[in-house]
């Protein structure tokens, strides 16, 4: 199946405070962002035109920045402003967001306190790609060999790019060995996250997560939360080890790709999606299409 490069699209991307065609949206070899991974970036969905919780993602970016040692030279407001001047001027009714800031070419070396700071806005179309019914069947995931990193060792709180590259070598291992995505331990050998979404998991009735002490507090984990305490359903926040995913009733990932996706296997343990990841399922993409309708 051939895949339209990202660099070669019609359309509009938003650059350092204006709309430029696509294809000239390019950044100097030597930028630094590229070569040291000071680059902090969001990833946000669009529902009927409509950002979900927009002001909560272009926040995050800037606390991103703020901890990556930069300020975005743009305000919250400013940058939702540039968000849904884009996602209009794409005219993107379904899609994904991908707001990105770094540090630029003025400086090469570890040292880069003179670059200039660019900001950046693309999007593109991006349905669902599985109906509730659909998604039921469940993904097939493996143990990744990379762990995450302890707070005191990575900047771990942020959406920082180079958080991703273990992610990129663990799903790229997963994927070579037939499974859709892989799961990650922290440093403690605790679970943590897939390589691109939180973990929850449905034990006695209850809704466990793995506290976010070493990696990113999801907006959507967040979300899900919230919505499984509308319905009841105890959410607890702990520790959780490894060898205690085979008495789980059900596990399932979320995030703004994954939205709330069952998980049917890890490593041959198998799993069978049930009520909890149903409801939650429905009750997210309720929620996300009531929220477009209010907003528009």
């Amino acid at each position: 199946m051939s895949v339209l490069p990202f660099d070669d699209r019609d359309g509009v991307i938003w650059f350092d405070g204006a709309l430029v065609p696509w294809r000239d949206a390019r950044i100097h070899v030597l930028t630094h962002g590229l070569h040291y991974a000071s680059c902090v970036f969001e990833g946000e969905r669009v529902y009927n035109g409509s950002v979900f919780k927009l002001t909560e993602h272009s926040e995050r970016l800037a606390k991103s920045a703020e901890i990556l040692g930069f300020e975005l030279p743009y305000s919250v407001a400013e940058i939702d402003a540039a968000t849904r001047r884009t996602v209009e001027a794409m005219g993107i009714v379904d899609g994904y967001v991908r707001p990105v800031a770094w540090r630029g070419s003025e400086m090469m070396g570890v040292a880069a306190q003179q670059n200039r700071i660019h900001v950046a806005i693309a999007c593109w179309v991006w349905p669902s790609y599985f109906s509730p019914e659909a998604r039921m069947a469940g993904i097939r995931l493996t143990m990744s060999p990379w762990r995450r990193p302890a707070p005191d060792s990575a900047p771990t709180q942020s959406k920082a790019a180079g958080l991703y590259m273990i992610c990129t070598l663990s799903k790229h291992q997963a994927e070579q060995a037939g499974f859709h995505d892989a799961l990650m331990l922290d440093y403690r050998g605790l679970v943590a996250e897939a390589t691109g979404a939180n973990f929850f998991m449905v034990q006695d009735g209850r809704l466990h997560t793995p506290t976010a002490d070493c990696f990113l507090d999801g907006i959507t984990r967040r979300t899900v939360m919230d919505l499984a305490r509308r319905r009841g359903i105890e959410v607890v926040e702990r520790a959780i080890r490894p060898e205690e995913l085979k008495s789980a009733e059900e596990i399932f990932l979320t995030g703004t790709a994954a939205e709330v996706t069952p998980v049917g296997e890890i490593d041959g343990t198998r799993f069978t999606p049930g009520r909890v990841c149903e409801t939650l399922i429905k009750d997210y993409d309720a929620l996300v299409r009531s929220a477009a309708a209010a907003a528009a």
